[in-house]
């Protein structure tokens, strides 16, 4: 009996050690540093003197995944009120986000292919369709589109934005990718976490509020990942 027990003891204490460090290596797998480095030039000029003048580099396993630019003070309404299955109710569909840039041909939140290159990053939120029923769990989302389509920072209509966006996957679709609620616990940001649920990689960071210094909000990007169905 006693072997018995001392083996089970054993083969217990060897499963958390390697689950130990799978998740150890899990959690380098991807990271986060600041970028001194300005908005890239593909961007219009109006749109790269609404954005910070460094970014946010995430590397994974073969380098650089993305460079990210948020915006300097992104228009919000600070106080606005929770409305159900959204995040982020500060800001209208259409507002610039920031911008984002890949060095290699990534996919999406959707697995769409988006080629390499510099994109702007616009507030959408998932249609209340059955088409889109457990897509993430939350509405909250930002749409790419290729720099060179998207050069007025003022805010735009969602069908404006849904056109821009479909520039760049080209198809009917837009290029989607999730915003999520930040971790809860206290960090240094930015930072990157990984969520199993879904096998997601996030990237995540405070975005200032226009007329509202005080009111920056945290909040998580997927960088890596889709949707369950996608």
């Amino acid at each position: 009996m006693k072997t018995f027990h001392s083996r089970t003891f054993l083969f217990s204490l060897l499963l958390t050690l390697w689950l130990s460090t799978v998740r150890t290596a899990a959690a380098q797998s991807y990271k986060v540093e600041p970028l001194s480095e300005p908005p890239p030039g593909e961007l219009a000029p109006p749109v790269r003197s609404t954005l910070s003048a460094t970014g946010i580099r995430v590397t994974g396993p073969n380098g650089a995944l993305c460079d990210i630019w948020l915006g300097k003070a992104v228009p919000g309404k600070a106080n606005a009120p929770q409305s159900l299955g959204v995040v982020f109710p500060q800001f209208a569909q259409g507002t610039l986000m920031g911008a984002i840039r890949l060095p290699n041909s990534v996919k999406d939140y959707r697995k769409q292919l988006i080629q390499a290159g510099v994109y702007t990053l616009r507030y959408a939120l998932l249609p209340e369709n059955g088409n889109h029923m457990g897509v993430a769990p939350q509405r909250d989302f930002v749409l790419a589109s290729p720099a060179a389509a998207d050069q007025d920072p003022s805010t735009l209509t969602i069908d404006q934005t849904l056109a821009l966006s479909r520039k760049a996957t080209g198809s009917n679709h837009p290029s989607v990718w999730s915003l999520a609620p930040p971790e809860d616990h206290p960090k240094s940001l930015p930072s990157v976490f990984h969520l199993d649920d879904g096998d997601l990689w996030l990237v995540e960071f405070q975005l200032p509020l226009q007329g509202a210094p005080n009111s920056a909000l945290s909040m998580a990007l997927v960088v890596v990942g889709s949707a369950p169905e996608a």
